[in-house]
């Protein structure tokens, strides 16, 4: 059976820097970066694909509020399913287009998926992750105080909107991928981190807060038995002093090596830390190979010449700065493989 490779891609797939979030717009990125993923499965992988939604529900929250005086706003967890299902559905659509064109007979579907977290989780009393669009200072200001909304600065790019971000633990639709996987479905799945649920005695109810979409990514990739995690992002490179005259870019790097930039404060929890946190993650669980790059440098990253390489310390990893066979992959007790 061919490689698993789980893609997480940003919510720059659907929605860039400058534009208006006009439907139009996310369909004509969405089916750019679908003929992306196409190449991933050109390259002899099967895909799981998950998504960002944080522009996108930080919009549908808005809307929500907004249009509270006619109609019932709409909880945080049900803005979340809302997106899941329209990006889903545009995301299905271009892949679709995309796969026809590449002649892949591949059938592609979306999976509304819930993720388990604690009710109890600090996160909930420390209001970290970002969602819906860009502010200037003064802007966000004016929110602050009218709206009672918590805002960070994001490196370079102004201030945005930050809500709950607890620790995804367990993903309720987990057996249900693994059947479609065996099946041969592309499965779009896990989008904008899951829906939030936590246990309340035998059932689960939503919560108000937005997943980190990258954690429950490597999540979802190591219950997978995924040979390879992709991180598409808006960057060419993992960067060391980002943005600063003498930033670096990494292209091959271990984990140990990886740990200490990361202690050293070279990635900002609002930009590349949850993506370099959720890489150590799948790799101390046993995955093999991370990759970090934009969607248009995919390919070329399979390769060994683009993008970011993060690779695991253990025996018989490579320290030569060369890509790692997917031969080479971590075995994984079989009810864990697809």
């Amino acid at each position: 059976m061919r490689p698993l490779a789980l893609v997480a891609v940003g919510g720059n797939a659907l929605l860039r820097a400058g534009q208006h979030g006009i439907v139009a717009e996310q369909r004509a990125n969405a089916l750019h970066t679908a003929r992306c993923l196409v190449q991933v499965i050109q390259r002899g992988y099967r895909l799981v694909l998950t998504h960002g939604n944080g522009p996108q529900i930080g919009a549908q929250l808005l809307r929500s509020e907004l249009a509270s005086s006619q109609v019932p706003p709409d909880p945080l967890d049900v803005c979340g399913a809302e997106t899941q299902g329209a990006l889903g559905y545009i995301l299905e659509q271009a892949l679709t287009t995309a796969l026809a064109e590449a002649r892949l007979p591949l059938a592609v579907t979306t999976i509304v998926t819930r993720t388990v977290v604690d009710a109890a989780d600090p996160a909930f009393q420390h209001p970290t992750k970002p969602i819906g669009p860009f502010y200037a200072a003064a802007e966000a200001y004016q929110l602050m105080h009218e709206r009672g909304w918590h805002m960070v600065e994001d490196t370079a790019r102004g201030y945005r909107r930050v809500v709950p971000s607890p620790e995804p633990l367990e993903v309720v639709e987990l057996a249900v991928i693994r059947k479609l996987l065996r099946a041969g479905t592309l499965v779009i799945a896990a989008g904008g981190g899951g829906i939030p649920v936590a246990r309340q005695a035998n059932h689960l109810v939503g919560v108000e807060a937005v997943i980190d979409k990258d954690l429950t990514s490597a999540l979802l990739a190591n219950k997978l038995g995924a040979a390879c995690f992709i991180i598409a992002t808006d960057e060419d490179y993992v960067y060391l002093n980002y943005t600063q005259a003498d930033q670096q870019a990494l292209s091959h790097v271990h984990v140990c090596e990886l740990q200490r930039y990361a202690a050293a404060g070279h990635f900002p929890v609002g930009s590349m830390g949850p993506k370099v946190e959720a890489a150590l993650r799948y790799l101390r669980g046993g995955g093999n190979d991370v990759i970090i790059t934009r969607p248009e440098l995919l390919a070329a990253a399979l390769d060994g010449t683009a993008g970011t390489h993060i690779l695991p310390d253990q025996p018989g990893a490579r320290h030569d700065g060369t890509h790692v066979p997917i031969e080479e992959h971590v075995p994984i007790e079989e009810e864990e493989r697809v």
